[in-house]
């Protein structure tokens, strides 16, 4: 056996202790005894044992057990994963089994075979060391998660049944859809749907299909060979074969190409990619959540998505609703982001006025939460006071959902309202949009995150 471990032994026969010491303390790096079990908490704080080796029977009532099974009650509230192995002369069948239910690695019967002894031991460690391992994985992934995630904001009827929704969502792998407007969070839905699914502890990988040139769309989904095209210098990974084990999120899946979507579409059927450059096969093992803020049936009907690809996206469907239509959660959200900013900016701000949560909850938000977002913090950082009032948010009466129509000469107004016509005229069709609009797709995504 491998010389590594610490090693508790707990007995009230000091003959024992030193047998087994003089035994023990050969094969592991270090060996403590103890007569007193009133000292196990000690030592677990300050030996750090990876295995106790505890005896069943003290001074009273000696063939019972009972203390034994006390003092491995009170090590594991200390270290649910401590590893403890019970010992005993007067085993028998029943007390062991009670022992491993009990929460114990194993049962020892006195007196010991040297060789299955030393086993029994050498299996404790590892098993502890495994758990430690596995205990710092998940405590790594955890940092991880914490450092990428935001919280989901929103108390209203329809953001609880979103909720309802991704509970229902964790033990399966099925494709989900999110639809919705701009600046919803579907991003963040895409993210907590992962966080709470069975490959919380594996990837989850972004890709923003309408940020990226259309003729990029093939090697960053699916990578290349070294030389499969001028700039290969070397290999590259795509972002399917990253994600497998875990979650792909494609974000503005509307935009993917005719000849993506089929693409996608037999890797989603196959469950296999090739890379760029490549005949060889790859399997993956990959959950997709897609998002768009496109009526993918419509586009369907207009010929510029996949029917199949639609109905293999959308096993579930997840229609995420517009900030204005979010009862309650526009002041709930509001107080959230004042606080983040006037922590981040080192202000004093500590509410916000009445007329100006009037004025942000009669605004119809456009930009849904990611707009409310910009203009709390805009309003933080250049605010002098220790209250935000309606004035600091910077939000005009025009803007205001009860506000008449009038003419406006604005350039900046007058190019928002005409995407905005352009999105509603073509059912929020972007490639539709873009051509009543005369401009690229990616022009027209410039100028709606710009707003």
């Amino acid at each position: 056996m491998e010389k590594s471990g610490k090693l508790l032994v707990v007995d009230d026969n000091e003959d024992v202790l030193f047998a087994l010491h003089a035994l023990l303390s050969s094969y592991l790096e270090k060996v403590k005894v103890t007569t007193d079990p009133e000292q196990i908490p000690r030592f677990i704080n300050d030996f750090q044992p990876d295995v106790i080796l505890l005896d069943m029977n003290f001074q009273k009532e000696v063939a019972s057990g009972k203390e034994g099974f006390y003092w491995l009650d009170t090590i594991l509230q200390i270290d649910r994963q401590m590893a403890v192995l019970l010992m005993t002369a007067y085993a028998d069948t029943d007390k062991a089994v009670q022992a491993i239910k009990s929460g114990a690695i194993d049962f020892i019967p006195k007196p010991w075979e040297k060789d299955k002894l030393l086993a029994t031991i050498h299996s404790a460690l590892k098993l502890r060391k495994s758990q430690k391992e596995v205990a710092l994985l998940r405590q790594q992934v955890q940092t991880i998660n914490n450092g990428n995630s935001r919280e989901i904001i929103g108390e209203s009827e329809e953001m609880r049944k979103i909720y309802g929704i991704i509970g229902k969502l964790a033990d399966t792998d099925a494709n989900i859809l999110l639809m919705g407007e701009n600046g919803t969070g579907k991003d963040l839905i895409a993210r907590t749907i992962h966080n709470h699914s069975r490959r919380a502890g594996e990837a989850f990988v972004t890709i923003d299909l309408g940020s990226i040139a259309e003729s990029l769309f093939e090697s960053e989904l699916f990578g290349y060979e070294k030389g499969a095209f001028t700039d290969a210098r070397k290999e590259k990974q795509g972002r399917i074969e990253i994600a497998s084990g875990g979650t792909l999120f494609l974000d503005e899946i509307a935009n993917l190409s005719a000849p993506m979507q089929a693409k996608l579409l037999t890797t989603i059927e196959k469950r296999y990619i090739s890379r760029l450059g490549s005949v060889k096969n790859i399997p993956i093992d990959v959950r997709f959540i897609a998002a768009t803020n496109a009526d993918l049936y419509q586009s369907v009907e207009d010929g510029t998505f996949r029917r199949d690809l639609l109905y293999r996206m959308n096993t579930i469907e997840i229609q995420l609703p517009p900030l204005r239509e979010r009862e309650g959660d526009i002041s709930l959200l509001a107080d959230h982001f004042l606080k983040r900013y006037a922590a981040k900016y080192k202000k004093e701000i500590r509410g916000l006025s009445p007329d100006a949560r009037k004025k942000l909850e009669d605004y119809p938000w456009p930009g849904n939460v990611r707009e409310l977002q910009n203009v709390i913090e805009r309003a933080v950082v250049l605010s002098s006071s220790k209250t935000l009032t309606g004035d600091d948010l910077m939000l005009t009466v025009k803007e205001s959902r009860k506000a008449k129509d009038s003419e406006n000469l604005n350039l900046e107004r007058v190019e928002q309202e005409t995407i905005e016509k352009a999105l509603q005229r073509s059912k929020g069709n972007m490639n539709r949009a873009a051509e009543l609009l005369g401009i690229s797709r990616f022009a027209l995504y410039r100028k709606i995150n710009r707003k």
